[in-house]
């Protein structure tokens, strides 16, 4: 699926998939400074993260092992409420582990902030965070994320991932939808 297909249903694209590209091979050359003699245990973030957490990992050179949580404080809303419930707990036991949470976007943070005080609680040696795509203007509390692709403006947005009553992940790029989409 592309920007052709979509038609009228796409207002913009924010970030084309060249852009995401780019930031991701950057973002992969922090990490692998970073964890530079360490393996990595990414926790993907379902199912938002599957592009982004598939992208990077193909990126970074850092031996890495690769597990997978659903959490979900969303519903079938576009708004977080705040209440974060595990749907797919991990595999792998986190205790002593470095854990880098791979996400597709922050915005409120209160997800995730809930999620790295859980995996420390669980014992890991250490948890930083990833994410594709984080809206400044939206973040309720203080969450500390050590490799962002995009800073964006608080709107809702479709693609690489990331979703509308579960369309639209496939797009390789990110978008708004035209309001005409989610109105009715």
């Amino acid at each position: 699926m592309d920007a052709h297909d979509m038609g009228a249903d796409l207002e913009k694209v924010l970030i084309t998939q060249q852009q995401l590209n780019e930031r991701l091979t950057q973002m992969a050359g922090e990490i692998d400074r970073d964890y530079a003699g360490r393996d990595i245990l990414m926790v993907g973030v379902l199912k938002g993260a599957v592009m982004v957490m598939a992208d990077l990992a193909r990126l970074v050179h850092t031996p890495l092992q690769m597990d997978w949580m659903a959490v979900s404080s969303y519903g079938k809303s576009t708004k977080s409420s705040g209440v974060v419930r595990i749907l797919k707990d991990l595999d792998t036991d986190v205790a002593g582990r470095d854990v880098l949470i791979v996400e597709d976007i922050i915005d409120s943070g209160l997800t995730l902030a809930w999620l790295q005080s859980n995996l420390l609680e669980r014992g890991a040696a250490s948890v930083r965070i990833a994410t594709a795509l984080r809206k400044p203007d939206a973040l309720k509390v203080d969450v500390t994320v050590d490799y962002v692709g995009f800073d964006i403006p608080n709107e809702f947005v479709i693609g690489y991932g990331l979703d509308y009553a579960e369309k639209y992940r496939n797009l390789p790029f990110v978008g708004t939808l035209a309001p005409h989409v989610y109105s009715n």
